[in-house]
């Protein structure tokens, strides 16, 4: 590899390094902010049709093990349970459970991103949407979780605040 190779590749790993770090930093702000409320707000709803804080939490944590453990084919007993956690009604979780729940899908996600090489993340696996099979990279799993969890914890904190409680502090 030459010297220009070398610099663009530690460029890029200090790029995805620094997203994984924010991310990280995301999620932690996230367990602080669910840790800090009362297990009512679990209930607490933006409106009467909208989901609550509780099947966000309990979305957020089904996705994270859905698509690194069951699209991503690295089966594991644990994230099994949780990806079973968004079809399950009803479901009530205490703010301790769904906490677990968010350490644990976090910490099977970061395994595998310290891990995952440029090489890794480019590799495809199969993922059905509406009846079609479509090929999807580790990379835009990694960026499709991401988004996902910022999207599903906006609307946590913005619930929580809505309803006089603190949301994330970001």
């Amino acid at each position: 590899m030459s010297v220009e190779e070398q610099e663009s590749s530690r460029e890029l790993q200090t790029t995805i390094e620094a997203v994984y770090e924010g991310w990280k930093e995301y999620d932690t702000k996230l367990r602080e902010c669910v840790a800090s409320i009362p297990n009512e707000a679990l209930e607490l709803r933006a409106t009467n049709d909208s989901k609550s804080v509780g099947e966000i939490l309990r979305h957020i944590i089904s996705v994270r093990a859905g698509w690194f453990s069951g699209t991503l084919q690295d089966p594991d007993d644990v994230m099994n349970g949780y990806i079973l956690w968004d079809s399950l009604e009803p479901l009530t979780l205490t703010i301790e459970v769904l906490e677990k729940g968010l350490c644990e899908t976090w910490a099977f996600m970061e395994a595998r991103l310290v891990r995952w090489t440029p090489a890794d993340c480019a590799v495809c696996f199969p993922d059905e949407w509406n009846g079609q099979i479509f090929e999807v990279s580790r990379s835009w799993v990694i960026y499709h979780v991401m988004e996902h969890d910022h999207h599903h914890g906006g609307q946590v904190s913005f619930i929580l605040g809505i309803n006089g409680l603190k949301g994330l502090a970001i």
